[in-house]
């Protein structure tokens, strides 16, 4: 990347994330949430850099989100590239995906207009959920159970598996394939009810969750000590 200027930063750690942001609560800043493994994200980097440039007296902070899981969890990061705008602690907008178009129009909008806050949330609390809801034409957990056994090994990730939209579920795509295991995915970013049904279906807050023969198997960690054990060959034996 080009030489960042003096309002672009790289965030090392939450505590320097705080100490950044609470210099000037008056501040519009950006926090930019990306992955050096996915390619929208190094095309972002570079709209992100030309916006700093652009608008002086914005603060950038640029975090790379598997790095530092305590700032995306509290910024309900699901998917990278993606992008919050703040002014102080206060919650101005929320951009997903590469949009550049998008992302340039809110820091047009709220980098020039100090006096123009319609704040969505405050940063010291989760987002509220998404208002409605689907309408299931069954009970939500015999729905989710039938997913569970669409194929033998179902993994429920975020993303798909050649795109995957988080880092964990791309590592375990990729441990999947090298240890030859064929399966089927299911996106959770596309249902909220299976997403949040599934963390209690399986008592496991977070994703991608493996079933192997309907049965909940674990986790990215728990998977990987069963492949080098020899265990997940048994179990799919």
């Amino acid at each position: 990347m080009a030489t960042r200027p003096p309002n672009f930063h790289e965030v090392t750690s939450p505590e320097h994330f705080q100490a950044l942001l609470s210099e000037d609560l008056k501040r519009v800043s950006l926090l930019s949430f990306w992955a050096p493994w996915a390619g929208p994200c190094i095309q972002m980097n570079e709209v992100v850099l030309e916006l700093a440039k652009k608008y002086p007296h914005l603060l950038i902070l640029q975090i790379e989100a598997d790095s530092q899981p305590d700032i995306s969890e509290s910024f309900d990061v699901e998917a990278v590239p993606s992008f919050v705008v703040l002014r102080g602690h206060t919650l101005l907008e929320r951009i997903s995906g590469a949009d550049a178009a998008a992302l340039t129009q809110a820091i047009s909008a709220h980098a020039r207009s100090p006096s123009s806050v319609n704040p969505l949330s405050f940063t010291d609390q989760l987002p509220a959920a998404p208002k409605g809801g689907f309408i299931e034409e069954e009970d939500p957990e015999k729905r989710i159970r039938k997913l569970m056994v669409q194929s033998k090994v179902m993994l429920f990730m975020k993303g798909e598996p050649n795109a995957p939209r988080c880092g964990f579920s791309r590592r375990m795509v990729a441990l999947l394939r090298e240890n030859n295991v064929e399966f089927s995915t299911f996106d959770i970013l596309e249902d909220e009810s299976v997403r949040s049904g599934l963390k209690v279906i399986n008592d496991w807050p977070t994703f991608p969750q493996l079933i192997i023969n309907g049965e909940f198997v674990g986790g990215l960690d728990v998977v990987t000590e069963m492949a080098q054990s020899g265990e997940l060959a048994e179990v799919l034996a």
